[in-house]
């Protein structure tokens, strides 16, 4: 299931500092995108517990023998290829080391409440006047203006307050309909990507201009613009969208059928592809009624639509369905388990699953970037670190303190030290 990593795997953010100071999963993600294309990644925790996400648990992953809880494969998930200090940003022995790290780093990425990290001087005014050049990215759940920006936000209730649970789920008419959340929490992920995006452009402007940005990233903004379509049918319809289960607002046959033996997708996306799929389907007079004709036809007929094709869909096992119209172009497709979709042998040929080398577990899997340079995933060489991992080292090799200067800092409780 697992591949080998390439000896040199690509890192084109190489020489990159990045200072990661997030916690759960939007701002982690970014650092470890980051993290994945070469940057080192220094992740800021509190000694003690650290990241929330490292207690979000069971599963925990634990090496044989071991008592103890072990590490959250959430935690894992989130932040590999990091180094974690441990330090207390309340002290403010704490808060000027971090000052010091983010003078000579490239970005800051943080998810405080707005306003909070100006105690510390860690604000992205205080940091630019220390430090022109640092990209400081906040990441929130409303941004750091508007009537909610004092509010926190987590996935599940922003996909609720944003619009994304209003058209997820069966609708009100069907069993068992109500808003459903996605399977998981796609507005932060969706917020990492946003604000990956968003600090690679800043690093290239900084090449032109010299100077960072302080990059604003709110759940709620990212989840209202990932609405697309639907978005758009509203703002052109002036009618808000509504849950359709597994069928698409604007195409059909567009959703899940049952089949003798399980379910289906079946996801016909143009004209030439549904006169396919009636040819295979023993209804080759269809396209030509004018009902059913042209794709706008079909949306407006959908429920009689569907009404003639799920008992013919029934009529055949799932996988005949699948291999006769695969043959022919027809986009279609399994509804697989996640144990099914990293046992698949395209999901192994693509390296979809790595082993990283774990401080105290030996070897972790994870789930490879999906990026791709020139046939090669970018690849993180270590997997997530456990709490103050690296405090040592960096405290050492970047700040260039003395190994009593960060005795006396463990001992006063400032900074944390694995075993």
């Amino acid at each position: 299931m697992t591949a080998d990593i390439p000896a040199s795997p690509p890192a084109p953010l190489k020489g990159v500092r990045v200072l990661d100071l997030s916690r759960i999963l939007a701002g982690p993600w970014t650092a470890q995108m980051l993290a994945d294309l070469g940057a080192e990644v220094i992740k800021i925790e509190r000694p003690g517990s650290g990241d929330d996400t490292r207690g979000w648990g069971p599963p925990y992953a634990k090496a044989d023998g071991d008592d103890g809880r072990g590490e959250a494969a959430y935690f894992m998930g989130a932040n590999r290829g990091k180094k974690s200090l441990a330090i207390d940003l309340k002290s403010p022995d704490g808060a000027a080391l971090v000052r010091k790290l983010a003078a000579d780093s490239d970005i800051l990425i943080e998810n405080f409440k707005v306003g909070d990290l100006a105690r510390y001087g860690l604000d992205p005014t205080s940091l630019h006047e220390i430090n022109p050049r640092l990209i400081v990215c906040s990441i929130t759940g409303f941004g750091q203006t508007g009537p909610r920006a004092s509010q926190a936000g987590y996935d599940l209730m922003i996909q609720g307050m944003a619009g994304l649970m209003s058209i997820t789920g069966p609708g009100d008419d069907q069993p068992g309909g109500a808003p459903t959340k996605v399977g998981v929490a796609v507005v932060d992920i969706l917020t990492g990507l946003n604000a990956a995006i968003a600090i690679l452009a800043a690093l290239a402007e900084r090449h032109r201009t010299g100077k960072g940005r302080h990059v604003d990233l709110a759940l709620y903004d990212v989840c209202a613009a990932s609405l697309a379509n639907q978005a758009m049918n509203f703002l052109i319809s002036g009618q808000s969208p509504v849950r359709m289960g597994n069928k698409h607002p604007n195409i059909a046959p567009y959703e899940t059928y049952a089949a003798a033996d399980g379910h289906l997708i079946l996801a016909v996306g143009n004209d030439g592809q549904f006169r396919k799929f009636c040819q295979v389907a023993g209804l080759s007079d269809l396209p030509d009624d004018p009902d059913y004709a042209t794709n706008s036809a079909r949306v407006a007929n959908r429920v009689a639509l569907s009404a003639m094709l799920e008992p013919v869909l029934r009529g055949r096992m799932r996988d005949d369905w699948l291999e006769a119209l695969k043959a022919v172009g027809v986009p279609c497709g399994p509804i697989n388990t996640i144990q099914e979709v990293f046992a698949d042998p395209h999901a192994v040929a693509r390296g979809l699953v790595r082993d990283l080398p774990h401080a105290t577990l030996g070897s972790v899997p994870t789930v490879s970037s999906p990026i791709r340079f020139d046939g090669d995933a970018p690849v993180s060489d270590r997997a997530a670190p456990v709490l103050g991992q690296d405090s040592a080292d960096i405290l050492e090799s970047v700040l260039g303190l003395s190994r009593d200067d960060i005795d006396d800092l463990v001992a006063r409780g400032v900074v944390q030290v694995s075993s």
